[in-house]
């Protein structure tokens, strides 16, 4: 591989010598000036090996760029040179794209293997290096990115060379100023960051604030896709497969904010970056005018995206649009109104546009769930990003005319499958990360709907949440529904296989965590949400863990504590079949469903206080969930099968909520003076399954990782105390007694494992 500065000739006077090789390695040795890149071989030797080896005269193309690479030189020539180039290695990326981007190797695609081994990388790179001098053309340095870019699909080994080069990348980014190169200049970038070590810090970018505030809408969306590379931790979405031991040694050795962190801060200091980002992600698309073949249209074009291609023709049809443009307007509408545009059909302008929403949305979901949480929430309310995507709701967000025929990949949001699906994907997130435990949450309703749910707790006689009462109404959603309310209604409609039901289920669950709101989970009882989920656990035939669990924890939430929602359980799993199908579903996989158990018996001790209420004497006799659970034996069953799911090694963030349903049931079990009883009916089982210790030594470990890991200065632990009602300090104490190391206190766990099988891994957690 040639350097980046090897570009001096090792012969006299930089002229080509008719000398042999011979002479030329023996001048070399002399002078104590070697080879540095391959193009410096004769050029007699070069052609001759390109016959047989069919270069395609790429070497000696090559040394005539090397021969020019000075500010200097005839420029049109170097241009010429520079095309041909091109146009030998865009043949082969096109290729490469065409097959799925196959593993790129030198019998696949020759002309690029040929053009790095001969150092052809550092000639576009040394022609931009001068591309500041006015006299340099701006398709000069078009050229030049492509080739990079073409290098990069198909060598991988090239992006991480260019990706190595600091300097280099945050050169990339001053180019972006230019109007003319700013797509090739950003597609190059996300490439190269994609494959880089450390992520780039934002602020060494010179000028980032004026460089951002230059750009078009347009260009801002695209710049999104580069940013949600630099505000992303590394392996964030695969964060629940972490185990909580490896995150927690983590954080103890990088104290200081990470490197997405301090880019995330970077970006809010920018003046009107966010409020032009929301602009952008509610700007309104033009109505398709009613084509009878518009679904087809539509399922030609997720074709072409499929392969990749729409990449290559969106940068053409923008750079016409700008090149045709008589003024460079920032204007959210100019480009819709382009000559250009109008000669496009009308899907591809909708695919266009939701093509930018999805990188808008994804970075605005980033800095959502970051630690200037608080920030940006007052700043997407400020600038009305919610009512924005109800009004878009109908039209591009869940249009009517959407094919159900599309796969949809799990709950991966990156999958690879069509723009249309990644949207709505990404919607999703931001709405579960928008009301995710934030008072934000009720701007996804409108007026009517706030005095809907005023009225409901009026009737109830309860207080209004102080949340609801605080809701500014000016910025809450406008029209006859919200987004909640819309949001339901397309869940109800959604086909039964189809994984949106995960991500439906997971928004919809987020409106309501946090304290317990009556009157929110009576909003969504009147509107059939309850009797929805049961017909997709009970009725639908839903095969997916992922799906069967996102509707457990929404309903765990829909029902706890509300007394309403188990008599409509009762009403609706009215035959014993039913039932036997609903507990089997929750006990094929207790890690997808110990929430909802963990509401069942939270409730039940609840309604046990109430018998006062002849409401809740009826439903308490009636219920059979309310009386499965009642049933002592149950719920120590489902006790020992949570402590023996999970160990310390194996807790993520996925999995350690066993941990705490199980503690649930020992707090309320302690409250009520039956703690030494359920501890000694967990020793009794250790000794009927015939492994001794095995079982209580583990839970130990477990309670020692949660003080650890839950009385931590950084931790935030008001969800446990909200989602359960206990106060945390009830949490804490409990766990302090059950650890207890005198054998004689009858709640400690150590007076229920004898003396021979005691401290079983007590090394665990040791430093």
């Amino acid at each position: 591989m040639a350097t980046f500065l090897g570009s001096e000739s090792p012969w006299t006077g930089g002229k080509r010598s008719s000398r042999n090789i011979i002479a030329k390695i023996t001048h070399s040795q002399i002078a104590g000036q070697g080879f540095s890149r391959g193009t410096q071989l004769p050029e007699a030797l070069l052609q001759e090996r390109d016959k047989r080896a069919k270069w395609h005269g790429i070497p000696e193309l090559l040394q005539k760029l090397h021969e020019s690479s000075h500010p200097n030189s005839d420029l049109s020539h170097t241009h010429s040179v520079l095309k041909e180039l091109s146009s030998l290695l865009s043949m082969e990326a096109m290729s490469f794209v065409t097959e799925d981007r196959k593993s790129a190797q030198e019998s696949t695609f020759p002309n690029t293997y040929t053009f790095d081994l001969f150092g052809g990388v550092d000639g576009p790179l040394l022609f931009m290096s001068v591309s500041l001098v006015p006299a340099v053309n701006d398709d000069l340095v078009k050229d030049c990115l492509s080739v990079l870019y073409n290098c990069c699909i198909c060598t991988e080994g090239v992006t991480k060379s260019l990706a190595a080069r600091d300097d280099f990348v945050l050169f990339l980014f001053t180019l972006m100023t230019n109007k003319k190169t700013f797509l090739q200049t950003a597609t190059l970038i996300e490439d190269i960051l994609g494959v880089k070590k450390d992520m780039i810090q934002l602020e060494g970018i010179p000028n980032l604030s004026g460089l951002v505030q230059s750009f078009d809408q347009q260009q801002l969306a695209n710049f999104c896709r580069i940013l949600s590379v630099t505000i992303s931790e590394p392996d964030v979405r695969n964060d629940d497969k972490h185990t909580l031991l490896a995150k927690n040694a983590q954080q103890k050795r990088n104290a200081s904010p990470s490197r997405a962190e301090v880019n995330q801060v970077t970006l809010l200091n920018i003046p009107g970056f966010i409020e032009r980002l929301c602009k952008l992600a509610t700007r309104k698309v033009s109505e398709a005018t009613g084509a009878s073949n518009f679904l087809q249209e539509l399922e030609d074009w997720y074709t072409w995206l499929d392969n990749a291609l729409v990449l290559d023709a969106l940068m053409q049809m923008a750079t016409e649009e700008a090149e045709h443009s008589s003024t460079e307007s920032s204007d959210e509408s100019s480009m819709a109104t382009s000559p250009l545009r109008h000669r496009l059909p009308q899907s591809m302008k909708i695919v266009h546009e939701i093509m930018y929403k999805v990188e808008v949305l994804y970075v605005l979901c980033v800095l959502l769930m970051g630690r200037q949480r608080n920030q940006v929430h007052k700043m997407l309310a400020e600038f009305r990003l919610i009512p924005g995507l109800n009004n878009l709701f109908d039209k591009l967000i869940w249009r009517k005319y959407t094919s159900s025929d599309h796969v949809v990949h799990g709950q991966n949001e990156n999958c690879d499958c069509s723009p249309e699906i990644s949207f709505k994907i990404q919607f999703l997130r931001l709405l579960q990360s928008f009301s995710d435990h934030h008072e934000n949450k009720y701007l996804l309703l409108n007026s009517q709907e706030l005095n809907e749910l005023s009225a409901i707790s009026l009737k109830a006689n309860i207080p209004e949440v102080e949340a609801l009462v605080n809701t500014d109404r000016s910025l809450v959603c406008d029209g006859k529904k919200g987004l909640l309310t819309r949001l339901l209604a397309v869940m109800k409609r959604e086909p039964p296989d189809s994984s949106f039901r995960f991500w439906q289920a997971r928004a919809v669950e987020s409106f309501l965590r946090g304290a317990t709101s009556y009157a929110d989970q009576m909003f969504l009882l009147k509107r059939g949400l309850l009797e929805h989920i049961l017909f997709c656990i009970i009725d639908s035939g839903c095969k997916s863990r992922d799906v069967l669990q996102s509707y457990f924890d929404l309903l765990g939430e829909l029902m706890k504590f509300n007394i309403d929602a188990f008599k409509r359980f009762n009403k609706y799993v009215s035959t014993d079949d039913k039932f036997q199908t609903f507990m089997t579903q929750i006990n094929s996989s207790l890690v997808d469903s110990n929430m909802l158990v963990r509401c069942i018996v939270l409730s039940l001790d609840r309604f046990e206080s109430q018998t006062e209420d002849v409401k809740v004497v009826e439903v308490l006799s009636e219920c059979c969930l309310l009386s499965y659970m009642a049933r002592v034996e149950n719920r120590l069953s489902f006790l020992f099968r949570l402590v023996n799911v999970i160990n310390v090694q194996t807790l993520t963030q996925e999995n350690v909520s066993c941990l705490n349903t199980s503690l649930v049931v020992l707090m309320l079990a302690r409250r009520r003076g039956k703690l030494p009883f359920y501890l000694n009916t967990l020793r009794e089982k250790e000794y009927a399954e015939k492994y001794p210790g095995c079982l209580l030594n583990n839970f130990h470990n477990l309670l020692r990782f949660w003080q650890r890991h839950y009385l931590n200065k950084d931790k935030d632990s008001t969800c446990l105390e909200n989602s359960s009602c206990i106060p945390f300090d009830y949490w804490k104490e409990t766990v302090s007694v059950l650890l207890v190391s005198d054998r004689t206190s009858l709640c400690a766990i150590a007076s229920y494992i004898d003396e021979p099988f005691m401290d079983l891994d007590r090394d665990l957690l040791e430093d």
